[in-house]
């Protein structure tokens, strides 16, 4: 191929890239403008959806909280590829090239259409991806007309007029030039903007709140629950520290003066609650463990904070609950839902519609203005996150969204320990050997917690102040005999009822992960 040809063929890809970067750009700020997901986040979210329960659940296990920018990063990734694509066959096809720009436009018109994460119209949603599609194919064929236009002509010539003819390179520079920087400035131009003018109504009103002192407070936390130990989990999780899983590419934006909440179905009278009317109600201040029932042995997903929120009982018993029903269909903003066992909502674990977090309004990635919090269930059958509807109802007229990819229908939280301290292959000085870490037993508390190094027998760790039975808690072990090598912790833990847990190790799929967690470590 001569020198020639391939000059051509790199610019064709420039402008390619050129025309989808200006197609990503103009639309993500048509998208901040309108309040709706951008293209990008829109395909994504369809991806989301389309995407078989075990491939989210490795997602989940291999990327942690960086799930959703891998998958963004996915997005762009494909797109910039179907651009080179794109610029490739341009010099023998200006018309495919053209077509197959059109069509990834149609497909972000389609993910606007069908996107449930956003509560706009979705012939709203749909703009942005309609101005990719006008903008991305626009952009190409200015640059294309322009890297064809010989200079001191002004008719665009054929790119290739066959395969195996060398083109001269006396196209109009400056034409293409100017075009190549016009487009450049819409992607820019696009991207800043959309930065700038992007919905901000729900953080707004996050910030003009103030926490409502509760009408029935937490006891302090009892002294001696914190451990000892550096490095263990401190006994409050730091709310940008607490975990998150959801189904949502971006949080969605729920400002707090327009929010309401509605209970229906089988009741004796539909409710409809705005915020403040939820803030006007008695609220309770409890502290309480929160899991994800995705979380292998070990992991990271779990936390524990201080949540003010409504009982989740007075809000039923002011609709009134009918006979036959055993179960709260709840559903987010986003159209997410989750089937929550009515008995766990109604029993003295104090279930809560929670509008504050460690002392602050909801954080935007928690649920703000109002999620559900109900001690004991996995957070996948009780903690609907941006809830705006309750219904009361029967399982076996529903099925959630998790339930529908294969999880299990109800999934009382399991008796299990972690180990914080020592990581994974750390060394530690024999003076400074001591283990850490946390158990759980929600609902049924935890009576004690053992380790077992190397082979040896199981010995009693020290176990943290009691909080509450739907906390986890601390534990603690000091290796006073410890001897230098290669060793490894296991622990496990036994709750109030006189179970101990498993060791029999099991995927977190259907209904929660079980076995012991174990750490090798050296002693120096």
């Amino acid at each position: 191929m001569s020198t020639t040809r391939v000059r051509t063929r790199l610019a064709a890809i420039g402008a390619a890239l050129l025309a989808a970067a200006a197609g990503v750009g103009a639309s993500a700020l048509g998208a901040a403008l309108l309040g709706v997901p951008s293209p990008v986040v829109a395909v994504g979210n369809r991806a989301i959806s389309l995407t078989p329960g075990p491939i989210k659940d490795f997602a989940i296990r291999t990327f942690g909280d960086n799930d959703k920018a891998v998958l963004i990063g996915g997005v762009l990734v494909v797109l910039t590829a179907l651009a080179v694509l794109t610029g490739v066959v341009a010099p023998q096809g200006r018309v495919l090239a053209l077509t197959i720009t059109a069509v990834i436009g149609l497909v972000a018109v389609a993910a606007g259409l069908t996107d449930s994460s956003t509560s706009a119209n979705p012939a709203v949603a749909s703009v942005p991806g309609l101005i990719a599609l006008t903008v991305g194919v626009g952009s190409l064929a200015w640059l294309l007309a322009a890297l064809t236009k010989q200079a001191g002509q002004g008719r665009p010539r054929p790119l290739e007029p066959h395969p195996d003819d060398d083109l001269d390179g006396d196209f109009d520079r400056r034409s293409f030039l100017a075009a190549a920087l016009a487009t450049g400035a819409v992607a820019g131009i696009g991207g800043l903007g959309s930065r700038v003018f992007a919905s901000d109504a729900a953080a707004t009103s996050r910030a003009d709140l103030a926490v409502p002192e509760p009408t029935f407070p937490a006891p302090p936390v009892p002294p001696g629950a914190d451990s000892p130990v550096p490095g263990v989990a401190p006994y409050l999780t730091p709310n940008e520290d607490f975990y998150r899983v959801d189904i949502n590419l971006t949080v969605p934006d729920v400002p707090a003066d327009t929010w309401r909440l509605r209970i229906h179905g089988m009741v004796d009278r539909e409710v409809s609650l705005s915020f403040a009317d939820v803030l006007a109600m008695p609220l309770v201040e409890r502290r309480i463990t929160l899991t994800c029932v995705s979380n292998e042995v070990g992991g990271p997903y779990i936390g524990n904070a201080t949540w003010i929120g409504v009982r989740m009982r007075d809000l039923l018993e002011r609709a009134g609950v009918r006979t036959g029903a055993d179960a709260l269909k709840s559903t987010a903003v986003d159209g997410f839902t989750i089937g929550t066992p009515l008995g766990a909502l109604l029993d003295d674990r104090e279930a809560m519609l929670a509008i504050a977090m460690n002392g602050e309004p909801l954080p935007l990635a928690h649920g703000f203005p109002a999620r559900m919090v109900v001690p004991g269930l996995y957070g996948y059958v009780s903690a609907t996150k941006w809830v705006q509807d309750m219904e009361v109802t029967r399982f076996a007229d529903f099925t959630p969204y998790w339930i529908e990819r294969g999880w299990a229908e109800r999934a009382p939280i399991k008796t299990l320990s972690r180990i914080d301290v020592p990581g994974s292959f750390e060394s530690v000085k024999a003076s400074d050997a001591a283990f850490g870490g946390v158990a759980w037993a929600q609902t049924t508390g935890i009576e004690k917690v053992e380790v077992r190094i190397d082979d040896g027998d199981w010995r009693q760790a020290t176990l943290g102040a009691e909080d509450n039975v739907s906390t986890w808690r601390q534990w603690t072990y000091r290796w006073q005999e410890a001897t230098s090598g290669s060793h490894q912790v296991t622990v496990r833990a036994t709750d109030k009822s006189g179970y101990t847990q498993t060791s029999d190790r099991v995927s977190p799929r259907p209904d929660g992960a079980t076995g012991w967690h174990s750490v090798d470590f050296t002693v120096v």
